[in-house]
């Protein structure tokens, strides 16, 4: 792992000078692990001076995107990574701390923004589906909004977990936990379609031993990575001319949200998000009360 000699200076520092118990040691060890991750992985990043401020923020921003950690577990991860390039500056490992001047992500303390439904239909009319790229993009878009799965459940997603006999797809979730998360006609029309007709196409023997059962492919027959989902979606959103930021997780909390305005049971939609506690889902419900209160203004006479 790239960072791993700077990384066990950390540990041992923290652990012998600052007196940190084990369990401490571990959650920094796990916290730096994941940021070296995302550096090399999605920044192409091997060295501490190519670290700027601009990578950790787009680290935080990944963290609350994903729904990967609490507000204490993300305020604690920032904790972590500015102590490490402290450290590294202190040791002369690296001559700058582009870590001085990080803050907790305005996404983390505000209301998700959603696209409404008629700028989703704009973005899944976006693929060209004459082109077998674009049949691929076209069933990743329907099953982001048809099943509100986070982009790294839908790059893990394995074909013998789309069970469309009973119109559901079993998901791969945090902790790895599962759930069964119900699937409509259309989602399901756009991954049979795909999964018949290109990804065969796609399918590479050489590289079946990493792509494995995964449903979504390249075209050189690798499994897609998040950035690779990003991509797509990005490139829908700009074709639609859409003007918010679009980006994967956007699909999940305009699914989320588009239940509940329909009148959908708040417990109903934790089950299908994997939200291990409903007050996780409620935020939801605070984006239904603003709809509610547009309509209200918008059509009663006296608002």
């Amino acid at each position: 792992m790239a960072f791993k000699q700077e990384l066990d200076l950390y540990l041992q520092f923290v652990k012998l000078e600052k007196g940190l118990t084990e369990n401490s040691v571990v959650s920094y060890k796990n916290d730096l692990e994941r940021y070296f991750r995302y550096l090399t992985s999605e920044k192409k990043i091997n060295d501490l001076a190519g670290v700027t401020l601009s990578h950790i923020e787009d680290f935080l921003n990944f963290l609350v995107d994903e729904e990967l950690l609490s507000a204490s577990s993300l305020a604690r991860n920032i904790s972590s990574i500015r102590g490490f390039h402290e450290f590294a500056v202190v040791e002369g490992i690296t001559k700058a701390n582009p870590a001085e001047l990080v803050e907790l992500p305005k996404k983390a303390s505000k209301l998700p923004e959603v696209l409404d439904r008629d700028e989703i239909d704009a973005i899944l009319e976006t693929p060209d589906l004459t082109t077998p790229a674009g049949i691929r993009d076209k069933a990743i878009l329907e099953t982001l909004y048809g099943t509100g799965m986070r982009v790294s459940e839908l790059t893990g997603l394995e074909q013998d977990r789309l069970i469309f006999e009973i119109g559901f797809i079993r998901v791969i979730g945090k902790g790895n936990k599962e759930r069964l998360v119900p699937v409509g006609e259309i989602a399901q029309d756009a991954i049979s379609h795909y999964t018949e007709h290109v990804r065969p196409q796609f399918f590479n023997p050489e590289k079946a031993h990493k792509a494995k059962n995964k449903v979504f492919l390249s075209m050189r027959g690798s499994a897609l990575s998040r950035m690779s989902i990003w991509n797509i979606v990005q490139k829908a959103a700009e074709k639609a001319e859409i003007k918010k930021n679009v980006y994967p997780h956007i699909f999940r909390h305009s699914f989320a949200t588009h239940l509940l305005e329909g009148g959908a049971d708040l417990r109903a939609v934790q089950e299908m998000l994997g939200h291990s506690s409903i007050l996780t889902t409620e935020i939801y419900t605070h984006i239904d009360r603003s709809f509610l209160h547009q309509v209200h203004k918008e059509f009663h006479p006296r608002a």
